[in-house]
């Protein structure tokens, strides 16, 4: 969606007499002293605000989250619908909910921390904290063996620290579907097994063929995952308590944990999908790691929280007087290190990938409303961030719905935005 289309459907949408306030917002602005920004347009405003509650009300979404800021000063937020249907519990901006694959940016922001630290090198290979990672053999065919393994040969390039961050691990499965070798990835991957911690979980992989060589392609896989249980190795500590010391705690991000750290599951949003006919049901939660630790997933988080993660990486690493990472970190993890080929599998085009993170490598060949240089990333249950430093725009807009037989990608958190780029 291109700037002219957000603009007419703001005001279609406004002609339906439709709009709304902020909420009270509970994120300090990213810095003391900041100058007060304009908030979003009137019409982004008012458009936002009648976007999601028409959503709600035909049906289409139980609820949304949306909060921007501007110039590192949070300006707007806004919430609608429902944190449970059955029970009629509204959602809140404080509201749970989980953030499923924007676990991944705090994996590398974490994995990065140790890179500043010098106990971790960027181009160290994987085998070095992960032995079982020595003898990496890639597949050179799609197709199976009578014995349903596959044709592989040694891998040529040892696998890195570096390719985990770039997502060119040639670990999948990717989203490319349809291929015996894909399937088998899926069959075997780590979400599948029926019990294990991370580091049990990420061995299995060790065991698997490459799909290509380290280094050529961007995949959509569980490289982040390997990069937790090396940041486990070489931290002493768990995934979850090297983020709570390292980043939720100094950023102040209280609600922010990993599902199976004893969470209250009525706490959290309910997440639906899409029945038959159309309406919203419970979702199955296939991928919801509740007795473990992905660096992939299984974060839960609230639009505050994650807006001072966001605010943190929009002030290069700093937020409230509070380093994470140092500037030149954070300008090399949303650098273009692959150029394009990113969610190339989905048709989407004018991407490309920093570390941890999408860069937009061409706004004018992508779907959504963006600048070139912006870094974002969405989750699977209909979850997004973004930091557009040439506009100065930060947002955070949620829903919680998974894509399902009867449901496509959450399309309508891009729509929103879209409507908050549709001003500026």
């Amino acid at each position: 969606m291109r700037m002219t289309s957000s603009i007419l459907l703001a005001v279609t949408l406004l002609i339906c007499g439709c709009s709304g306030k902020s909420k009270e917002l509970d994120v300090p602005p990213a810095t003391a002293g900041l100058p007060v920004p304009e908030n979003l347009a009137w019409f982004s405003r008012a458009a936002i605000d009648a976007f999601m509650r028409f959503s709600v009300w035909r049906g289409s979404q139980s609820g949304y989250i949306a909060l921007f800021a501007r110039d590192g000063v949070p300006v707007y937020g806004d919430v609608a619908g429902w944190k449970d249907i059955a029970s009629g519990k509204a959602m809140r901006m404080n509201t749970p909910v989980r953030i499923a694959s924007m676990t991944k940016p705090i994996t590398a922001v974490a994995a990065m921390i140790l890179v500043e630290e010098n106990k971790l090198g960027l181009d160290d290979p994987v085998a070095d904290y992960l032995p079982e990672f020595a003898q990496l053999r890639v597949a050179t065919s799609e197709a199976p063996r009578d014995d349903g393994s596959f044709f592989s040969v040694p891998a040529a390039t040892a696998l890195t620290v570096r390719h985990l961050l770039m997502f060119s691990s040639g670990i999948g499965p990717g989203l490319d579907k349809g291929s015996s070798l894909v399937n088998y990835w899926d069959r075997q991957g780590i979400y599948q097994l029926p019990t294990g911690d991370l580091g049990e979980r990420v061995s299995v992989l060790a065991e698997l063929p490459l799909l290509e060589e380290p280094g050529t392609r961007w995949r959509y896989g569980f490289s982040a995952d390997v990069l937790a249980r090396i940041i486990e190795v070489v931290s002493g500590e768990s995934i979850g308590d090297f983020m709570q010391g390292k980043i939720f705690q100094p950023l102040g991000m209280k609600h922010t944990r990993y599902t199976a750290e004893n969470i209250d599951a009525d706490a959290l949003a309910t997440v639906y999908t899409q029945g038959e006919n159309g309406e919203l049901v419970n979702a199955s939660l296939t991928h919801d790691a509740r007795d473990w630790t992905p660096g992939g997933g299984g974060l839960i988080s609230t639009a505050s929280d994650y807006m001072r993660f966001a605010l943190m990486l929009w002030n290069g690493g700093e937020y409230q007087s509070v380093r994470i990472l140092q500037k030149a970190t954070v300008d090399s993890m949303r650098r273009l290190h692959v150029p394009d080929g990113v969610l190339q599998d989905a048709n989407i085009e004018g991407l490309g990938w920093g570390l941890g993170m999408a860069v937009v490598a061409d706004a004018d060949a992508t779907l959504t409303t963006d600048r070139t240089g912006d870094f974002w990333w969405s989750g699977y249950l209909g979850t997004v961030f973004f930091v557009s430093p040439q506009t100065g725009l930060v947002g955070v807009v949620i829903s919680q719905n998974e894509p399902g037989e009867f449901s496509g990608l959450p399309y309508q958190i891009f729509i929103i935005q879209a409507l908050a780029f549709a001003g500026l």
